[in-house]
């Protein structure tokens, strides 16, 4: 296994960005592990942290590396700043388009990696778990699976939020400028809910989506609803809820059952 520490120029962000890689170069068949897929097929994962974060934290946080390896995925974390993983169109900062066209197109033309769309997953916790479900869903031709731990589910409580708002994570100026008029989330390609709906009236891929939260997490209730609101429409998907926080036991605990539902998918 190799681990990497990767500085490059973003056309995307218009500025040098980093992104941390771990890739399998020995692929063995670890006990109840998938069979290897030769050296240049490897499958391939986008992990995305969370608020605050930085694209070594899962590394650092979970078992993510030695997971890469007994799975035989090549995994790509990289530094998504605060932007929930959209296109800032004011500082020319596009976080969408890194993730879904830059980053994966830098991945498959410098690692031995599949560019099967069956092989290219997303994931992450928090605001990686938002950023997540929004690009798996929006690209679904580019993503054929997700993985959404502790997802930050905001839509509802972005429309009731005012100036004078007080909140110990950020301010109402800072939501403002990553999603726009509040009030028009509801129902845009920046609501989960719109884009599962948008997939399921679709005839292309439908990603599998294999949600977690932990029933003690702060929210838990949004997690609920949006797989409540998955089943209302018809869309398959796993939901996990057990005894847990906002924190890395948990997002460790669930990566682990994850990258075992990832390789149920091989067929």
């Amino acid at each position: 296994m190799a681990v990497f520490e990767i500085s490059m120029f973003s056309r995307s962000l218009g500025h040098i960005t980093h992104i941390t890689a771990i890739v399998p170069t020995e692929l063995r068949r670890f006990p109840g592990g998938p069979e290897p897929t030769p050296a240049k097929n490897l499958r391939s994962l986008i992990l995305l942290h969370g608020y605050s974060g930085i694209d070594t934290d899962w590394i650092r946080g979970s078992s993510i590396a030695e997971l890469a390896q007994m799975h035989n995925i090549a995994v790509f974390m990289p530094d998504g700043g605060n932007s929930f993983y959209l296109n800032d169109e004011i500082r020319g900062e596009l976080y969408e388009d890194l993730v879904c066209k830059e980053l994966p197109e830098f991945i498959r033309n410098t690692f031995p990696v599949s560019s099967a769309l069956e092989d290219t997953y997303i994931g992450g916790f928090s605001m990686g778990g938002y950023g997540a479900l929004h690009s798996a869903l929006k690209h679904p031709d580019v993503f054929s699976a997700c993985i959404a731990l502790s997802s930050a589910m905001l839509v509802d409580s972005l429309e009731k939020m005012t100036p004078d708002m007080k909140n110990p994570i950020a301010r109402y100026s800072y939501y403002t400028h990553i999603f726009g008029d509040l009030s028009k989330v509801r129902g845009s390609d920046m609501d989960p809910k719109a884009l599962a709906k948008s997939v399921i009236d679709g005839k292309g891929n439908k990603p599998a989506l294999y949600i977690a939260c932990g029933s003690e997490d702060m929210g838990v209730a949004g997690n609920r609803d949006y797989s409540a609101y998955l089943d209302s429409i018809g869309y398959e998907h796993i939901y996990k809820e057990s005894p847990g926080v906002h924190n890395w036991l948990f997002w460790d605990e669930y990566i682990k059952k994850a990258t075992d539902w990832l390789d149920t998918l091989k067929g």
